[in-house]
């Protein structure tokens, strides 16, 4: 009674929809594998799984004669008939069958051979022993599948997939067969790639009679596309590579389409529905400071500054994003847009990470606006009671043009008269909380917002994260700026390096010497940063020389004694961890050395090499690896000393490593999950599904005509939300 019930409500299940069917009513499913697909891949419905797609294909449209067959080959596929099947016990002793049913107790392994006309090959099996000395009788013909190796000069497979030969003889062809995303866990509980495949068959089996276009008509036709079902079909079980070739092709741009649609549709209605304060004339304060400047800006500097400019005075809020590498000249791009503001009647604020950084900016920013007679303050978590009060009537009363600060901007008390502009250095190491409380500092109409970051990001990866913010790049370096020279050594030779460094504070230089304190808790990096440093005191004794530590486990006011120590030029040399990483600006250091770099990313290891070569002095970054340096860490260390551009560097760490966290400590991952797609391969493909995304939403920006409903409808589901990653609010 229990089990007619319970096909019962399998079928009733089948009737309803078989895409939304719990995974563990699938035939070769159940409740123990159900449970796996879950926990392992994500898996809870038909329509779950028919969506895992395979990450690689074993070409079988190919059947090899033996006599072709290699060991260096990858994978091949052979149709063979059994002359031989012996069980072989320790030390391949043969062991006897005794002429009745094969009992194979002592056999350790079974060693069958196999031949075509035109060669013949061993295959090996150590598991299973019984079942496939039971099946594979001489005489009979089978498909072996499998990776060849030689072993005492002879061809053979171990473990290959054994399949019944297919009709037409030895010329018949095989298929591309799909390899899926698997764990331990998966293999262990009896989910090999072979049940995964049957699984995959027997859900679209269920699925396909249900699925249903996602994308209108008009659409598939303008980028070529293939329906979904036949997609879906052919990603799993293709017919040949053509219709594979055509079925990645849709799902991959269906999957980049559908992300910078979402993305653009926030852009349109953000720049169409939300007012901007007018920034219309360029004043006094703006041109007396650029007329003083000792230098021309560079083109990419002006070409910014227009950009900024323009989206000022559209009438619309601005949200631009700029980049640019380090020492390009985002500082001097951020004063001028703010004396925009300012030209204009409003007040600006320039919120940095840290207090050093802010200080650093403070310092420069006044600089610049001697000649402006623009008031600029400061304010910090060290600001005393009194400059606050000061600061606070400042901002009220409109008298301070420029406020400088850290989070301290972010405290309630803090109220502008009429805040215009917002200017967010290394946003990224902000939260979104505490970037949305600066929109709320303006008058009734939101700031405009400038996000600025020196982490060069790929193209790609900045179209998905900032995708719906306006991207600016300075792309050119001031001129006269000399590149680092990177090179990298082997710690054994470390002699040589601080040899280096006593002949460049000799000349009146300072050195940065960095451990890979990734994780402030792990106790082994601390250990490693102390001993380092004991080690460089050792080596550059007191009184001759003066050595500053800084890191993230000493209290604020220690590390920012040392640091400033540094800046001043009191220690010659400055043992840290990445903390000095973004920002620091110390003219004056021509040296930067990296211990264990080969733990570093690649964006990381750029980001501490902008630390020097910030002067008018040659510049070095030495590159310290230890001697178990992985061919792929090595790799990295060769690309840094090959080229200085940020960009390119970016690109490759994405290549090698996937679009994840782009501080190059740990693979946060990115805010959606992309299924098929890749950013690092696919970029290309993702500039081409936001061109057409922007020609769709100028056509219908709400997408709200009848041949956009399935548009519509995609974008409701959710997948594609990007949540607050880039926005200030």
């Amino acid at each position: 009674m229990a089990s007619r019930l319970s096909a019962f409500f399998i079928i009733f299940a089948d009737m309803a929809t078989a895409l939304s069917s719990d995974i563990q009513y699938l035939s070769g499913v159940g409740p123990k594998r159900a449970a796996l697909l879950r926990s392992e891949l994500g898996v809870e419905t038909f329509g779950d799984l028919i969506h895992v797609y395979p990450f690689r294909y074993i070409d079988r449209s190919r059947i090899w004669h033996i006599g072709e067959v290699t060991g260096d080959l990858a994978y091949v596929q052979i149709q063979g008939t059994v002359r031989s099947a012996t069980l072989l016990g320790p030390k391949g002793a043969t062991v006897m069958a005794g002429g009745g049913p094969v009992v194979p107790v002592a056999a350790k392994r079974l060693s069958v051979m196999v031949e075509d006309g035109t060669g013949e090959m061993e295959m090996v099996f150590f598991k299973g022993i019984k079942w496939n000395a039971e099946k594979l009788k001489p005489g009979c013909t089978f498909l072996f599948f499998g990776k060849p190796s030689e072993f005492n000069g002879r061809l053979n497979i171990v473990h290959p997939e054994i399949d019944a030969p297919v009709a037409g003889g030895a010329e018949a062809k095989g298929t591309l067969t799909g390899v899926y995303p698997s764990t331990e866990k998966l293999k262990n509980g009896g989910i090999t790639g072979k049940v995964m495949c049957k699984l995959q068959a027997s859900a679209l089996s269920a699925c396909l009679p249900e699925i249903r276009e996602t994308l209108p008509e008009y659409v598939l036709k303008d980028n070529a596309l293939v329906p979904l079902s036949y997609a879906l079909r052919n990603i799993h079980f293709p017919a040949d590579h053509y219709a594979l070739e055509k079925s990645v092709r849709r799902l991959k741009f269906e999957e980049l389409f559908f992300l910078q649609l979402s993305l653009l549709k926030q852009k349109y209605v953000r720049s169409r529905g939300t007012e901007g304060l007018p920034v219309n004339k360029v004043g006094t304060a703006f041109n007396s400071c650029y007329n003083a400047l000792p230098y021309e800006l560079t083109g990419a500097q002006k070409r910014v500054i227009r950009e900024i400019h323009n989206d000022m005075k559209s009438g619309h809020q601005m949200n631009r994003l700029l980049q640019g590498d380090v020492g390009s000249g985002k500082t001097m791009v951020a004063v001028l847009s703010a004396l925009l503001a300012i030209d204009n009647g409003y007040q600006a604020c320039i919120m940095a990470p840290t207090e050093v950084l802010a200080q650093q900016h403070f310092a420069n920013i006044s600089r610049y606006l001697e000649p402006t007679g623009v008031r600029c303050t400061l304010l910090t978590g060290s600001s005393t009671r009194k400059e606050r009060r000061e600061i606070d009537e400042g901002l009220r009363d409109g008298s301070i043009g420029i406020i400088v600060g850290t989070h301290a901007l972010l405290e309630d008390n803090v109220v502008f008269r009429a805040l215009g502009l917002a200017i967010i250095d290394e946003q990224h190491r902000f939260g979104v909380d505490q970037r949305a409380k600066l929109w709320s500092k303006g008058p009734c109409i939101p700031p405009h917002v400038l996000v600025m970051t020196a982490t060069p990001i790929p193209r790609t990866l900045a179209m998905t994260l900032y995708g719906d913010l306006d991207v600016s790049v300075i792309d050119e370096l001031p001129p006269g700026r000399k590149p680092v020279k990177t090179t990298m050594i082997s710690d054994a030779k470390k002699g040589s390096v601080y040899n280096f460094m006593r002949r460049q504070i000799e000349l009146g230089r300072q050195v940065f010497v960095v451990y890979p304190l990734i994780f402030e808790s792990e106790k082994m990096d601390l250990n490693n940063l102390e001993m380092g440093y004991e080690e460089i005191i050792r080596r550059f004794p007191d009184p001759e020389y003066k050595v500053a530590i800084v890191h993230g486990q000493q209290t604020a006011e220690v590390k920012n004694f040392n640091m400033a120590a540094f800046a001043a030029g009191r220690a010659q040399i400055l043992v840290s961890t990445t903390v000095i990483e973004v920002g620091v600006d110390v003219p004056n250091a021509s040296v930067m050395v990296i211990e264990s770099a080969q733990r570093f990313g690649l964006s990381q290891l750029h980001q501490l090499r902008g630390r020097v070569g910030r002067g008018a002095d040659e510049s070095y970054c030495i590159l310290v690896h230890d001697y178990k340096t992985s061919a792929e860490a090595r790799k990295r260390l060769e690309l840094m000393c090959s080229t200085n551009d940020g960009f390119e560097i970016a690109e490759e760490d994405m290549k090698m490593r996937g679009p994840g966290d782009l501080e190059g400590t740990q693979q946060s991952g990115l805010p959606v999950k992309l299924s098929i797609a890749s950013l690092a391969k696919d970029g290309i493909m993702l500039n081409e599904a936001r061109v057409y995304a922007d020609r769709v939403l100028d056509a219908d920006p709400s997408l709200s005509l009848p041949a956009n409903s399935l548009l519509a409808a995609g974008l409701r589901e959710g997948k594609y939300d990007i949540k607050d990653y880039s926005k200030i609010s």
